[in-house]
């Protein structure tokens, strides 16, 4: 089964730019109440995935006193502490199961590294499912 079946496109999913500073990500985050993002470069590589807790440490460890400090912080200068793995385009879903197991999306990037999607575990789960009824039925 080839994966793009199962692709949310880029066009479709919230993520953020490297460039993009703490409150922004802190912002959209919020509108959309995701807890883990794709971060992409400009050139639309995909970099890696910020999620609240990364924020959550990031604010710990400095005196902020009301969201204007977060402008000063590029999302390039804040550790994260797993980034969802990306798998390329060209991968089969039964593939995916192993790299969904701890993240709740999937990053999708083509040959060059060029984000294009995600793929959520709930679509991966669905498949398997689907597969599991129609042997049992």
């Amino acid at each position: 089964m080839n994966i793009l079946f199962y692709l949310v496109p880029k066009s479709e999913v919230m993520y953020l730019y490297d460039d993009y500073t703490m409150r922004q990500a802190i912002e959209k985050m919020e509108y959309h109440k995701y807890g883990a993002v794709p971060i992409i470069s400009r050139e639309g590589a995909y970099v890696g995935t910020l999620t609240e807790g990364d924020i959550l440490w990031e604010l710990a460890g400095r005196d902020f006193h009301d969201i204007h400090d977060a402008e000063e912080i590029s999302l390039r200068r804040i550790k994260r502490k797993r980034d969802n793995q990306p798998v390329n385009v060209n991968c089969n879903i039964e593939d995916l199961v192993m790299t969904s197991l701890n993240q709740n999306f999937v990053p999708v990037v083509d040959d060059n590294g060029i984000f294009i999607g995600i793929i959520t575990r709930k679509s991966i789960i669905e498949y398997f499912y689907n597969k599991y009824k129609e042997q049992n039925a």
